[in-house]
Order: C-alpha cells, then sequence, then structure tokens
C-alpha cells in the first residue's frame, strides 16, 4: 500500500511545506526533523505510529529545502527554517503543544519554545545540536577553509551520510549568528527532556552537558544512552523516545 499524500501549507514567505498531520488528543507532539533529514525519518514515523496506537494528535513536516517541501536545500538557513516551523504551529496547531528536536530540530525546537512559552507545556531534545553553525562548524574550519567561504561563498566538506560533498554556505553561517540560543538566557519552563547518546560522533555531549547547564528551568532532564549514535535510531531509542513524550505528557498534565 502507497504512503499518503502530504498535505501542503503555503507560507507567507512563499514557501510550501509538505506536512502529515494525525488527530488525536492533545497537546500536539510535533516533531522537528534535523538539518538534510525529512518528516519520513524513522523517528518521525515512530512517533507517529505511537500517536496512532494511543490516540494522540500528532504533527510532523519537511522545512523548505527538505524532502516534499519546496526549495532548494543548499540556499536555507536556520532562520528560515525557524519561519517555517514558526508558521506550521500557528496554522496547524491549536492550544498546548509538546515538541520532539532533532539534532538541528533541537535547536529549531529550543527557539519555539522560547517564543512560544505560553503555548509548549513540553519538550523533548533529541541529539541536540543548538549553535552548530558557529560553535562546530565556523570554529571547526581552517583558515584557508574561511578564506575561500570569503572569497566563493560557500565551502564543500565530505558527508559522513551521503556520497556527495556537504556544501556549506556563507549566509548560512552568518544567519546561524542571528540564531544562536547559548549566548543569552534559555528559559524553559515547560517540562524538558534532552537525550543523547555516548557514541554520538556528530553533536558531542559535552554540548548536551552545556545545554543542560545553560538553560533554565524548573523540570529539565538530560538522559545519555550508552553507544547510541546521532541516529539515535535503534529500537532502544526509538522507544525511550516514545516513552519519553509519555513521561512529559503526564508531568504537563498533572502540573
Amino acid at each position: 500500500m502507497s504512503a499518503p499524500s502530504p498535505s501542503y501549507l503555503e507560507t507567507s514567505q512563499g514557501r510550501r511545506l509538505a506536512y502529515h498531520a494525525t488527530e488525536g488528543q492533545g497537546p500536539m507532539v510535533v516533531f522537528l526533523g534535523g538539518l538534510k533529514s525529512d518528516m519520513d525519518g524513522s523517528k518521525a514515523l515512530h512517533l507517529e505510529d505511537w500517536a496512532q496506537r494511543t490516540g494522540r494528535a500528532f504533527l510532523r513536516f519537511d522545512y523548505s529545502g527538505h524532502g516534499q517541501s519546496s526549495g532548494v536545500f543548499a540556499e536555507g538557513c536556520i532562520g528560515e527554517w525557524s519561519e517555517d516551523a514558526a508558521e506550521m504551529l500557528a496554522a496547524r496547531t491549536e492550544g498546548p503543544l509538546v515538541l520532539v528536536g532533532s539534532s538541528m530540530g533541537g535547536w529549531i525546537s529550543l527557539r519555539m519554545a522560547r517564543a512560544l512559552p505560553e503555548r509548549v507545556v513540553g519538550l523533548v531534545t533529541v541529539a541536540a545540536a543548538p549553535d552548530f553553525t558557529e560553535d562546530e562548524w565556523w570554529e571547526g574550519m581552517s583558515e584557508a577553509e574561511k578564506a575561500q567561504m570569503d572569497r566563493d561563498g560557500f565551502i564543500a566538506r565530505p558527508s559522513d551520510y551521503e556520497d556527495s560533498d556537504y556544501i556549506i554556505t556563507r549566509k548560512f553561517i552568518e544567519d546561524g549568528r542571528q540564531n544562536l540560543v547559548l549566548r543569552d538566557p534559555l528559559p524553559l519552563p515547560m517540562v524538558t527532556r534532552f537525550l543523547h547518546g555516548t557514541g554520538d560522533e556528530t553533536v558531542s555531549t559535552r554540548l548536551a552537558l552545556r545545554l543542560l547547564d545553560h538553560a533554565q528551568g524548573p523540570d529539565m532532564r538530560l538522559t545519555l544512552v550508552d553507544g547510541a549514535d546521532h541516529r539515535f535510531s535503534e529500537d532502544r531509542c526509538l522507544a525511550l523516545i516514545a516513552d519519553t513524550v509519555e513521561d512529559v505528557l503526564a508531568q504537563a498534565a498533572a502540573a
């Protein structure tokens, strides 16, 4: 049986965003995917299956330049994908929310949680990568790479996940600097759970500890999973994500 076709949201910026929504009991759980990922990844689909089995409202979507949405990936940036997320939340959700952000989606979910504290009652991040454009990419570039970026507007690096090179644009770096979350106060008054694997070679557990130390909230916990890699998609990891979302929903309901 073929997969159902997505619905689409036309944004005020003229972008066409693909999404799948599952009706059910609120708060609605919203999955925010990672860089170059899409809404058909294992974590998003596992949560959708969980939502359908438990009668929970759920939403997954593709940022512009990702998956089935419009746009070119190499032309995008954190600010634009944050706009996509904000418009999706405003147009296709109602009432309280629990956000689940994976990798770059963790960064974007932190921005959404900070912007919508009256609506976001729970936050779960999976291998969150806040501020990676500055702290990992820019700081990790050689002087030659920085000079090439200044000259050409981009550099190419081998990808760990694809055969083709990974293009990092000057726009992506400069826009990232306008959207950092670890330089200013980061209040998270909602129930917050950070999940991270000790085998993650893409985003170090040091960043997970830094995020836990930097954020401010009454109920924040970091869970480290021994040996789990950045994909965090083993069966035990997928089960943990769903269990954590259930815990967050229970804690938020009891608050």
